[in-house]
């Protein structure tokens, strides 16, 4: 039997002693690839021995300074290329890094066995120790749909409701807990209890045993197991720090706390730990990232040195200035002052526009006059908070002809939590769309599976007829069995009743009953990963985009063009369209910013959930924004958004007051409405608010909010912001469960945008019956009216 701990590689030539002839040989050639560093990058490439700390701020060279110093260790003779530990977070950056090495020192950098991503390393690790962690070497690795299944296997064989407890719920729990290093036995009580009841833990430790079984892993075992082997194991875990001389780490901020003690533990012996990072650049806290691990770096690690690389290759001066100031504002921070040798460039620009339409009008506009300066398009960025803020710019180029992509995820229609609401909203209004039924029959789940399906096709073909019209006849058949039929019969029913909503509810708020009623809402509401609270917000846009249209056809009918044009855009050039996550490690030579107001950036959810530190990531991801910016930062916010088909007054991002003036130019859009006076009054104060509450945004609403009714003018094609009914308070929710009381009685007076003035007759929930005096009697929810 091979020995586990036999690492050698038949093709790792030798290499000659460290510090030999050959090595001192090589170190007096004064290596050409130090030539271009400067300083601090040269003291973070040749500072090998004991715990480093590169803290790289944005644009500094920190690849450049991680590669060569690879590449420095192996030509100098201090290891060999097999004795190098070095780890990333994605596939990409990792392949970069071996070719950049490669460069660097010829074919004796081409090998690096042991880099790779987190995941692929500690595979590596585990496959080849599995039986003492009560595995095969040839363990499958479960994606996260295989997953979800397993766990609704063990929550269904604990006797737990897995309507009311899902199986995505306890997956986000468990992922998390993997994240910290908890098994469990080690979950916290408190938490355990947070699922079915204090069955949190069992079920954990009933899906590891069962994974057992499978000789099975996912993507948390990974680390957590090789974790487990490092501690359990005494002679495994000296076995690699022997044969890791040097352990590199690129974005040490992202780490969570599972690979921190991974990396501990492996760089105990020999000390040789590097990790470049940068904490003002820490935004993934929400998926398990801990940006204590590098503000701790020092504590963690006795004699560390902390090398700082400020000087800036990408951005201008202003740009540097206006985001070193707002970042200065974090309290937990290492602290670093970026400069650059460069000019200083055009001032960063803080935009104030009436709506989001006109925000995205106006960026348009901005973006074809770049084009018309020659400016490429694949040099222009637009970054937004929340995914859901894409479908007016995606809409706006389209009608412009700006040829666009959307990085890191789909467009904006093609997402599928869209894609199912237009299902839905395509068989209401054409029950013949057999795509559209097939896809939303069993979303959410209600067991109607590949087997009633395919029933339903072979009735319909057999007929040819449609899929919905296969499935009422068959609900008066035997050949389903009772509890399908049952459930087929009440989702025709459901179909039904929204078709007859059709004539007398705007289809905005049909919208809002047919993803209530169906469950889809309530579905991701259930949902606890961290996309769920995105999903809804998309949903909510989607909804608020039916106002712009006369019915749902129309809508409908939109929507099928722009699909059109999306398929048909194949210009090499376009714009680009992303979230600040996911714009982290890019640059463009233009950068847009929209959307900077309260409640959306800062992300209220952030604040709620997390307090200061919530709100001091989300100031890291403005400086992030910012600073992806080469040549020119546009910072755009709207004083109104129409939520729910109601305006709602806004306020300006305090991150705006953070902003130093000197750096910043403040533009006043000359659109025929006044923004509250902040291009006045922006910088008439302190840079600096001890509370939010004493910022002028807040001072500019409660002003707003004191002014006499009569004053106020109401927002074009809205109602006035200021004499709304107030917004909803409940997060992620679409509109109220209509088993909620509603807030009117028989008789109320109230008023709707669209229908005007009417009486109240009938109450159902968050649903009303309303004798409209002009527009006649209809059924409307609650949250589009206001009292008359």
């Amino acid at each position: 039997m091979s020995d586990p701990f036999d690492l050698s590689n038949a093709q790792e030539p030798p290499a000659p002693r460290a510090g030999g002839i050959a090595a001192r040989a090589r170190a007096a050639a004064a290596p050409s690839y130090l030539d271009k560093l400067n300083p601090e990058q040269r003291a973070g490439v040749e500072t090998l021995d004991g715990p480093v700390l590169v803290l790289a701020g944005a644009g500094t060279g920190k690849t450049r300074v991680l590669t060569t110093r690879i590449a420095h260790i192996i030509a100098t003779g201090r290891a060999r290329d097999y004795e190098i530990l070095a780890v990333t977070f994605t596939n990409k950056a990792a392949r970069e890094m071996k070719e950049r090495v490669a460069q660097l020192i010829g074919p004796a950098g081409e090998g690096m066995p042991w880099l790779g991503t987190f995941h692929s390393i500690g595979t590596k690790i585990l496959r080849r120790h599995a039986e003492l962690v009560g595995l095969k070497s040839s363990f499958t690795i479960l994606d996260t749909d295989d997953q979800i299944r397993l766990l609704k296997q063990i929550i269904q064989a604990a006797n737990v409701d897995d309507k009311r407890w899902p199986a995505r719920q306890l997956a986000y729990l468990i992922d998390s807990w993997k994240n910290r290093g908890l098994t469990p036995p080690q979950v916290p009580n408190g938490e355990a209890s947070a699922f079915a009841n204090g069955m949190g833990a069992k079920l954990y430790a009933d899906y590891q045993a069962r994974l057992k079984v499978l000789n099975a892993a996912d993507f948390g075992d990974l680390l957590l197991e090789g974790l487990r082997l490092l501690r359990e194991y005494p002679d495994v875990l000296a076995h690699y720090q022997q044969r890791f001389k040097y352990i590199l780490v690129d974005e040490y901020q992202d780490t969570n706390v599972v690979q921190y003690l991974w990396l501990k533990l492996l760089a105990q012996a020999n000390r040789n730990l590097c990790c470049v990072g940068d904490d003002d650049q820490s935004v993934y806290g929400w998926r398990g990232a801990e940006v204590d691990n590098i503000l701790r770096f020092e504590q963690e690690f006795p004699g560390a040195r902390v090398i700082r690389l400020e000087q800036n290759y990408r951005s201008t001066g202003h740009i540097l200035a206006a985001a070193s100031h707002l970042i200065a504002h974090n309290e937990s921070r290492l602290g670093k002052t970026l400069f650059t040798d460069d000019h200083e460039g055009i001032k960063p620009t803080v935009t104030g526009v009436w709506d989001s339409e006109e925000e995205a009008r106006i960026i348009g506009e901005e973006i074809e006059q770049l084009q018309r300066k020659q400016e490429s398009l694949d040099e222009i960025a637009i970054l937004v908070r929340a995914s859901f803020q894409m479908r007016e710019f995606e809409e706006r180029f389209i009608t412009l002809g700006l040829p666009y992509r959307v990085i890191g995820g789909p467009r904006f229609y093609e997402r599928a939590e869209i894609r199912d609401a237009l299902a839905y909203l395509r068989c209401v209004a054409q029950p013949a769309d057999d795509l559209a039924f097939e896809r939303i029959i069993n979303v959410p789940k209600r067991g109607l599976g590949d087997a009633t399906l395919q029933l339903l096709h072979d009735h319909a073909r057999a007929l040819s007829i449609p899929l919905m019209q296969a499935a009422s006849n068959m609900i008066e058949s035997e050949e389903l069995k009772p509890k399908p039929r049952q459930t087929l019969r009440d989702l025709l029913a459901s179909f039904a009743r929204w078709s007859s909503l059709t004539e007398n509810t705007p289809h905005n708020e049909l919208a809002e009953i047919v993803l209530e009623e169906s469950g889809y809402t309530e579905m991701w509401q259930k949902d606890k990963t961290a996309e769920a609270a995105g999903r809804l917000e998309n949903l909510k846009e989607l909804v608020r985009s039916m106002e712009e249209f006369p019915d749902l056809a129309a809508f409908l009918e939109h929507i099928s063009l722009v699909l059109d044009a999306d398929a048909s855009n194949d210009r090499a050039e376009r714009v680009s369209i992303m979230t600040l996550h996911g714009a982290k490690g890019l640059e463009f030579d233009n950068v847009f910013l929209p959307g900077w107001e309260e409640g959306l950036f800062p992300h209220q959810r952030s604040l709620d959930e997390n307090g200061r530190a919530g709100l001091e990531e989300e100031r890291r991801l403005a400086y992030v924004g910012i600073t992806r910016a080469r040549r020119r930062a546009k910072i755009s916010f709207a004083t109104n958004r129409r939520i729910h088909g109601l305006w709602q007054s806004t306020i300006p991002s305090r991150f705006l007051d953070e902003l130093p003036e000197r750096h910043v130019d403040v533009v006043e859009q000359a659109s025929g409405q006044h923004y509250g006076g902040y291009a006045q009054s922006r910088f008439d104060r302190a840079a600096s608010f001890a509370t939010p509450y004493t910022t002028p945004g807040w001072q500019r609403a409660q002003a707003r909010n004191a002014t006499s009714d009569m004053h106020r003018q109401a927002p074009r094609g809205g109602i006035n912001p200021t004499t709304r009914r107030g917004p909803m308070q409940i997060e992620g929710t679409i509109l109220a469960k209509s088993s909620a009381t509603s807030g009117y009685q028989k008789n109320d007076r109230v008023f709707h945008m669209k229908f005007g003035p009417g009486t109240v007759v009938d109450t159902d929930g968050n649903k009303l019956t309303v004798d409209f005096d002009k527009a006649g009697r209809k059924m409307v929810l609650e949250s589009f009216v206001q009292r008359g």
